[in-house]
Formats: C-alpha cells, sequence, structure tokens
C-alpha cells in the first residue's frame, strides 16, 4: 500500500475516568485548561467534559465518565509540551500540590520530561523539546533543581556522546526523505 497523501495532526485525547469532577480540577489547575463543553452525550451516554487551554481548539482533551471504578487505566501517556524549563518546574509544583503521585524527572537528549501519576492513576508527562535528536528510547536522570545553564550543559554534553547524535533538523531532513 502506498503512503497517504496527507499527513494528519493528532490534535486531542480523550481518556475514561471514574470521577469526571475531580479529573476537571486537576488538569484544569494543573495545566490552565478550561472546560469548553461538559454534558451527556446523546449516543454515548456518559458524562462528557471537553477541555481546552488555547482558544484554536475547541477540546485538546475529552474525560469521559465511563470507566468502572477500580478498574486500572489504559492510558499509555498523557503529553503536554511547555517552552521552557521553569514551565517544567510550575507543572511538577502545581501537579504535586494537587496530589501528583510517583513523580520523576528523565531526559531523553531530544526532550526534557517529568512524569507523574494524575489522580486516577494515568500517566502524564509535561515535556520540553530540546535543538538535539539522539535515538530513543533514551532516558538520564532529570534534575530541575539544577540551574538552567547545568542542565542544557549536561544534556549537550550526554547527547554530543551519543554515536546518533545530529541537530534536530538533520533528523528532520531525513524524516521528511521518508516515503
Amino acid at each position: 500500500m502506498s503512503s497517504p497523501t496527507y499527513a494528519p495532526n493528532l490534535s486531542h485525547m480523550g481518556i475514561a475516568c471514574t470521577d469526571i469532577d475531580k479529573m476537571i480540577d486537576f488538569y484544569t489547575h494543573v495545566f490552565g485548561m478550561h472546560v469548553t463543553d461538559k454534558g451527556p452525550g446523546s449516543s454515548f451516554p456518559y458524562m462528557l467534559a471537553f477541555m481546552s487551554a488555547i482558544p484554536q481548539q475547541h477540546h485538546q482533551l475529552v474525560l469521559a465518565q465511563n470507566r468502572p471504578a477500580g478498574t486500572p487505566s489504559t492510558v499509555m501517556q498523557i503529553s503536554f509540551m511547555v517552552d521552557t524549563l521553569d514551565h517544567l518546574r510550575e507543572a511538577r509544583t502545581r501537579a504535586l500540590s494537587l496530589g501528583a503521585t510517583k513523580m520523576r524527572g528523565l531526559n531523553h537528549g531530544n526532550a526534557m520530561s517529568i512524569y507523574f501519576m494524575d489522580p486516577e492513576e494515568n500517566t502524564v508527562e509535561v515535556y520540553l523539546d530540546t535543538p538535539w535528536y539522539v535515538a530513543q528510547p533514551h532516558g538520564d536522570p532529570l534534575d530541575l533543581d539544577k540551574t538552567d545553564e547545568a542542565i542544557w550543559a549536561e544534556t549537550e554534553k550526554i547527547v554530543r556522546a551519543d554515536p546518533t547524535f545530529m541537530p534536530v533538523e538533520a533528523w528532520q531532513a531525513q524524516f521528511k526523505q521518508r516515503n
């Protein structure tokens, strides 16, 4: 089969939850999201909450109160991109203050991330892209209590020592040449 003539842009995701109001509270306070619409679905007979942090998208996240109590999450991870290390630090502080658990930082070389569990045990990632590429999976500890300068210098040292290292623009050019 040939490649499609379009390149889709993944724009939102939905999460099955047990306590929609608790989840709304978490995502509004950690990520500044707003409920754009809420109500029972007509063809999907559960309470739905549509949420977004930007006016250009009606919803980036949909919460559906249809997960039976006591059942484990099937979400591998929910990822949010930020622009600075200070944004990562703020997300960490906000998430922890609202009951996030299992907080950890990982430096992937191509991104610096924090991971934690939301109130219903869904894994959440908040990450910042770097200007470099290294093959994934790659994960070194990330200590956000260090200065920005120390984190960036440590990251650059790590990625330049990796045999798969290249500037992200070189990786993007290679990606564009794929069929």
